[in-house]
């Protein structure tokens, strides 16, 4: 993972470069857009032009120097003209923004989606240290900040470059003094715009960690909100929620301090400029170098400029805004996945199921879980590993599962390394009971469907039987049709791992993860359920994680852990005999439960 910028800052150079790459995938619309926006931005310099002609013919038509039909003959001609151009002008607006609208949402499409499937390809050490509601917030923001950049680019920027490139000419034409002011004033204005943009760029990045904090906390409050009514905690949470929002506020307040000053200034410079683009010109009509139509021109032309450097300062507000949520984004393209597939890794199918750990070592953050760990599981045998919290039971299964590398050793199935596959082709071979059974928020259903692709209703309707859930969604008004809610919520915790256990079942795999897989189950249901794991498990490697004992007796055998160490491996039988740790937890739990 690289470090990001230490000192907060935007990088702008980087952000840029990876909203071209975007942009460049649709360059052809892009240049198509810019010829629309040019033909559009030429008309409203010309409809300025057709003006001046207008009041110099009718100054020389009311002076008698043309007669008459002369001067019908100019309205006739620059009427055709002015409806020529609006004609133009209409058309021209209608395509830009369909091409814009076109080019902008699949800019969104794009960021989305290659954001999404970073995030989610990312390592399972990224996602336990991250909180959710940040990364949705920061997500849906940047997909937000890209039509903002692009809307920038289309609105502010290159209309006003077109118009610098149009009406400079056209003013110098008629008057050199008057266009030197306008250069002059639009550079001072565009530097002391960026200028005051970059000193809010601190503030506005704060503003968004300030934001995502909140977000992040929202979602962790409405997460555990039985937790928080369960310990009467509403109150303490709103006060908490309170100063969260306070700080969120400030630093909002803080960022839009700076439009003060940026507001104050431009109107500085605009009224500095306004008094010579009077004097310069008048002074040329006196002098009779400039007409008055060609006055007219210039100060209906210094419209245009002024309109569009106030789109410019905002589309400097939009800009530094989307490179600061940008920042928080695409920081994420820089972290590399911290377990990777290896150059040329093959797919994997498991034959037989036979699981080697070789001379092990783990650690986490500098604390070691497991040293030197070895284990063999036999085909179609049955293992239980036991032993107290922190003793590395559920760190065996992830590292199976290769949600993590290891420091040293191997592991093997079928006596090839795990590392030798795709993780996902790994993953997608191995059935797993997980202790916390989390669901979408989907039908129950579709829950269990999801373990195999394109399996039939008939499958899904075994795997519900088997795990004893047909009885319980048969009481349900929309039965398998049921939503689950969030993380499954509106399903009680046996509910829940019944759809975890049918999940498994119809995943229908050589090797079986069972961790804790009957804990949340009453002890008739148990019973029900432990005599139909035990059919599932005939003819599977099965790994079962237990802290209740009496669910593990008919292993093949057990592994008893302490430490990241194995302390002891036996049948249950064997082991109850010892005068072991075994025994001292049988003892303890007389049949019960390991706290």
């Amino acid at each position: 993972m690289k470090n990001k910028n230490k000192k907060g800052e935007v990088d702008l150079k980087y952000n840029l470069k990876l909203y071209f790459e975007f942009l460049r995938e649709y360059k052809l619309l892009f240049f198509l857009l810019l010829l629309f926006l040019l033909v559009i931005e030429t008309t409203l310099v010309i409809d300025k032009f057709i003006f001046k002609i207008l009041i110099d013919k009718g100054i020389e038509f009311s002076s008698d120097i043309i007669s008459r039909s002369e001067f019908i003959s100019i309205l006739i001609a620059l009427a055709l003209g002015f409806i020529a151009i609006v004609i133009i002008r209409v058309i021209g607006k209608w395509v830009e923004v369909h091409i814009l609208s076109l080019l902008e949402t699949n800019l969104m499409l794009d960021l989305k989606r290659r954001f999404f499937n970073h995030i989610t390809g990312l390592s399972h050490e990224f996602h336990t240290t991250h909180k959710t509601g940040s990364l949705i917030s920061r997500l849906i923001r940047g997909s937000g900040a890209i039509e903002r950049m692009t809307d920038v680019l289309i609105w502010n920027l290159t209309p006003l470059i077109i118009q610098l490139v149009l009406v400079i000419p056209s003013v110098a034409y008629f008057d050199l003094q008057t266009a030197i002011v306008l250069i002059l004033m639009t550079i001072v204005f565009i530097i002391y715009s960026l200028f005051m943009n970059k000193r809010q760029q601190l503030d506005q990045i704060k503003e968004n960690k300030a934001e995502d904090f909140e977000k992040s906390q929202i979602s962790d409050i409405f997460t555990n909100i039985d937790s928080i009514k369960y310990f009467g905690k509403e109150e303490s949470i709103k006060r908490k929620y309170g100063k969260i929002s306070e700080i969120t506020r400030q630093a909002i307040r803080r960022s839009f301090n700076h439009y003060r000053w940026l507001d104050s200034g431009h109107t500085l410079i605009l009224g500095i400029s306004i008094f010579f683009l009077i004097y310069f010109p008048i002074r040329g009509f006196l002098e009779g170098t400039i007409t008055i139509g060609a006055i007219t021109f210039i100060y209906t032309i210094y419209g245009n400029i002024v309109n569009q450097l106030f789109g410019f300062v905002n589309g400097i507000k939009g800009f530094y805004r989307s490179m600061a949520d940008f920042e928080s984004l695409f920081q994420y393209n820089k972290i590399d996945n911290s377990v990777k597939d290896i150059e040329g890794a093959k797919e994997l199918k498991i034959k037989q199921g036979i699981i080697e750990f070789k001379e092990v070592s783990f650690k986490y953050h500098n604390r070691k879980i497991l040293k030197n760990f070895s284990l063999t599981i036999p085909e179609n045998k049955k293992v239980a590993l036991v032993g107290p919290s922190g003793a590395g039971k559920s760190t065996i299964v992830k590292l199976l599962y290769r949600l993590y590398d290891l420091e040293k050793g191997e592991i093997l199935i079928d006596g090839k390394n795990i590392k030798e596959f795709k993780q996902e082709s790994l993953r997608s071979e191995l059935s797993i009971v997980p202790q916390e059974c989390i669901l979408f928020d989907d039908t129950i259903y579709n829950n269990i469907a999801f373990s195999k692709s394109g399996a039939t209703r008939e499958e899904v309707f075994q795997a519900i039987k088997f795990a004893q859930l047909d009885k319980i969604i048969k009481n349900f008004p929309n039965k398998e049709k049921t939503i689950v809610g969030e993380r499954g919520v509106r399903l009680s915790g046996g509910e829940k791992q019944r759809v975890s256990i049918a999940r498994a079942i119809l995943a229908n795999k050589r090797i079986l993860v069972l961790d804790e897989a009957t804990s949340a189950l009453d002890s008739e249901t148990e019973h029900q359920i432990q005599r139909d794991l035990e059919n599932l498990m005939q003819g599977r490697t099965s790994i079962i994680i237990a802290h209740r004992l009496s669910t593990i007796m008919k292993c093949d055998f057990i592994v008893v852990l302490s430490e990241g160490k194995i302390i002891e491996v036996d049948t249950h039988d064997n082991l109850v005999k010892k005068k072991g740790t075994y025994q001292k937890l049988w003892h303890l739990q007389k049949g019960g439960y390991l706290e």
